[in-house]
């Protein structure tokens, strides 16, 4: 693998509860002939946009900024730290993040945005239904907006995945030099949905985009939360 394309696809329209995110995928896809989806491609769909179609969205009192500290509560599991407003908790699906994932943008005033109940059956259920409406064995991965400890700015993760490798493991494997590879095990739907948003942006109203040319060895059934997850016990900042 030398290459890989990726595609912003532009169109998708605003998306509510209830809405069929595979049916609108393949609809809006194939209105270019570029970005008619193919075998093997792998569809990035950001959190947000699945949060509205399974109605993950919560009212909070628009007058008051802070409105949502009582959904971060109720949504974490465990909080690590605390500075100012600033949270940063444990998910029930085991992600360490700021407010519980949850968010503001993007979605209406008086309305804040939850993560999916279960971001690797959502990927699942996207999967699903375009292989079940246009035929096409594609992956999906559902994106979010993560920060990272030790280093500053955001970049979009994986927190869902269906039919493509979350981890692939290098161990055993060796460098171009021979040497044998120890510990390297590369988070290879992370690196998806971070290239993926680079088409993607924060606000250019794309929450689609679809990566192709991407290695046939990495499509194969996988979970986020199986494989990309750090077990507490082998953490060793919690």
């Amino acid at each position: 693998m030398s290459r890989i394309e990726i595609f912003g696809l532009v169109g998708i329209p605003e998306v509510a509860p209830g809405d069929d995110l595979a049916s609108i995928i393949v609809s809006t896809a194939a209105h270019d002939e570029a970005t008619a989806l193919q075998d093997g491609d792998v569809v990035v769909v950001t959190q947000k946009v699945v949060s509205k179609a399974e109605n993950r969205l919560v009212p909070i009192d628009p007058t008051d900024p802070t409105s949502h500290k009582t959904l971060v509560e109720q949504e974490s599991v465990r909080v690590l730290r605390r500075r100012g407003d600033l949270v940063i908790s444990e998910t029930v699906h085991g992600f360490v993040c700021a407010n519980a994932g949850i968010d503001l943008s993007n979605v209406a005033r008086g309305q804040a945005a939850l993560l999916p109940a279960d971001p690797d059956r959502s990927a699942r259920r996207i999967r699903d239904g375009i292989r079940g409406k246009a035929g096409i064995d594609v992956a999906v991965v559902v994106s979010d907006t993560f920060g990272r400890a030790w280093r500053r700015g955001v970049v979009d993760v994986a927190i869902g995945c269906a039919g493509v490798a979350a981890i692939v493991d290098l161990r055993g494997s060796t460098d171009s030099f021979g040497r044998e590879l120890q510990v390297t095990e590369v988070a290879v739907a992370d690196e998806l949905a971070a290239a993926a948003e680079l088409v993607m942006g924060k606000a250019t109203g794309i929450p689609v985009a679809i990566l192709r040319g991407v290695d046939r060895a990495w499509l194969r059934d996988s979970s986020v939360r199986g494989e990309l997850v750090r077990a507490p016990g082998e953490d060793l900042f919690r």
